[in-house]
This record gives structure tokens, C-alpha cells and sequence, in this order.
């Protein structure tokens, strides 16, 4: 019966063999596993230099980093296979497969973000530059990453709207269009000619500076509110946000001059309000009041005295 000291000895001296004799294999198995991540390294800057002289750079590095993690685990499997010749190919791909689909419910949002990100950029529903909003964030768009699109506020804040919404909840993007429509209220009083409010209010608006010459200002009745005529003035500017906003200030300061001079009034919110006096001797002489009140019933009341 062997000791105990030998037993261990022989352990370690048969251990020692075995790695002597996977050595040559994990020589070769990283080898394949370095050669496949160059391969996938180059394939992927390859393929991120072809899409960039396309002006598509933010989707040539999404396909391009897909191909270095895939690369990379595809030499992972082959080194494995290499180093322990006992493990084959098909059993690793059973084992992918089930890791595969635990993966995917532990990172489902992930792969959503990642394949939506995948999607925008092959479709670009817009470009970096742009101006969208979507849900409470409005913002330019600085970059289209794997799992978020990052905007930058008109504050100066940085937000990261992930993928998933944009593509599943959609967006509103500004700026796709050369030109924008903006729109202005404006209330009159029911006394005013509406003609030649509208006429001052189109001069107003076509003198603005920044207001396009095509499409032309437009200006209608719209509606009447509780004590105005509602006029609506419409002009096109630039579509970004600075422009628009810049042309808007124009315009509301040119129209408030113009109504100004046409002697036209920007009118308030009024109320009318009927005031009496509930004594005896003015209710007597309520038939002389002011029109809208209803006259004294003198009609004896059921249950009086006579």
C-alpha cells in the first residue's frame, strides 16, 4: 500500500505530465485563438473605413465590433476544442445554444437596444445633426451607440435615449425638411375690421427677418374666442431651432408695432358684471334698472296674508 507522501507525489508528477503533454495544445489553440482576433480586429476596421467613406460611420462600427465579438468567440470555441481534444464541437454548440437562450432573457433589453440601434442606422429615419424629440427629450443628435442614440439638449445637457424607443415608440425628427412652419395666435376685438388685420398682420410678418419668401406667410380667421376674434398667422423659417425660435420673436415684435399703428388692439379677457341694490325702494323700480334684470313679481305669494 502506498504512503500517503506518495501518493500525493505521484498526483503532482502525473499532473505535471499531463500539462507537458496539453502544453503543445494550448500553444496551438492560442495561436488560432490570437489569429482569430486579428481576423476579426481587421475584418471589422475593414469594414468601419468601408461604411465611413459612405458617410455611414456609426453603423460600420456597430457591424464593425460585431465582427470582432464574433471573431473572438468563435476562436474561443475552437481553442477550447484544441486544448482539451475530449470536448467536441457538436457538444459546445449544444451548450451555445441553451447559453444562448439564457443569455437572451438575461439581456433581452441589451439585444433590443443593440438590433434597434442596428435598424436605425440602416435605415437612418435620421442623421447625426439632426434635431428630433421623443417623449419628454428634445435635442440635436450627436451619435448612434450599440445600445443608446445620445443627444444634446438645447440647455447644453446630454441625454441617452435608449434604441428600443425610439424604434418601437417612434420620434419626431425637426430638422429632416429645409424649411419649418410656425404659428401665431392673435385676438382682436369683435369691433375691429378683420380684413385689414389680417392685411397688417401678413405686411407684419413678411418684413421679419428670417421669415422665408417661399412658402409665403399665410393669415386667416380662425376663430372667436370669449371676447376676441382669433386671428392665425402662419410663416416658414429655417427648420432648426434657433431659427425658429429667433423668427418668432421677430415676428411677435413686428406684429405688436403694426397693430399698434393700424390703431388695432390686442385685446384681453373681459367679464360684465350687473350690480343692483336689493332694498325695497330699488326693487320697487327695478322696470328702471339696467337692461337684464328681470322685473319685481308683485303676484301674492301662496300662503300670505291677505
Amino acid at each position: 500500500m502506498e504512503q500517503p507522501e506518495q501518493l500525493a507525489t505521484s498526483k503532482i508528477q502525473s499532473m505535471i505530465e499531463g500539462f507537458y503533454w496539453v502544453l503543445p495544445n494550448v500553444g496551438i489553440g492560442l495561436v488560432v485563438l490570437i489569429g482569430f482576433w486579428l481576423g476579426g480586429w481587421a475584418a471589422g476596421r475593414a469594414v468601419t473605413f468601408g461604411f465611413s467613406r459612405r458617410q455611414r460611420g456609426d453603423l460600420g462600427m456597430l457591424l464593425g465590433s460585431f465582427l470582432r465579438w464574433g471573431s473572438i468567440l468563435v476562436g474561443a470555441l475552437i481553442f477550447a476544442t484544441i486544448v482539451f481534444p475530449s470536448i467536441k464541437p457538436s457538444d459546445l454548440l449544444s451548450v451555445l445554444g441553451v447559453g444562448s437562450v439564457a443569455v437572451g432573457l438575461a439581456f433581452r433589453d441589451i439585444l433590443q437596444n443593440w438590433l434597434s440601434g442596428l435598424l436605425i442606422l440602416y435605415g437612418q429615419p435620421f442623421r447625426v445633426g439632426d434635431q428630433i424629440v421623443s417623449g419628454q427629450w428634445e435635442g440635436t443628435v450627436e451619435r448612434v451607440e450599440a445600445r443608446a442614440t445620445l443627444l444634446k439638449t438645447y440647455d447644453g445637457q446630454r441625454v441617452l435615449v435608449p434604441n428600443s424607443n425610439l424604434y418601437t415608440r417612434g420620434m419626431t425628427v425637426r430638422t429632416h425638411f429645409p424649411v419649418r412652419r410656425s404659428e401665431l395666435d392673435i385676438g382682436i376685438g369683435h369691433s375691429d375690421d378683420v380684413e385689414h388685420a389680417v392685411s397688417v398682420l401678413l405686411a407684419a410678418a413678411r418684413a421679419a427677418e428670417g421669415v422665408k419668401a417661399e412658402p409665403a406667410p399665410d393669415c386667416m380667421p380662425w376663430t372667436f374666442g370669449d371676447s376676441t376674434v382669433v386671428i392665425r398667422l402662419r410663416w416658414w423659417t429655417d427648420s432648426r431651432r434657433s431659427a425658429v425660435v429667433s423668427a418668432q420673436g421677430k415676428v411677435m415684435g413686428a406684429v405688436r408695432a403694426a397693430m399698434r399703428e393700424a390703431g388695432i388692439d390686442l385685446t384681453f379677457p373681459t367679464r360684465t358684471l350687473l350690480l343692483h341694490d336689493q332694498t325695497e325702494q330699488a326693487d320697487e323700480a327695478r322696470e328702471s334698472q339696467r337692461e337684464g334684470w328681470p322685473p319685481r313679481d308683485t303676484r301674492p305669494r301662496s300662503g300670505a296674508a291677505p
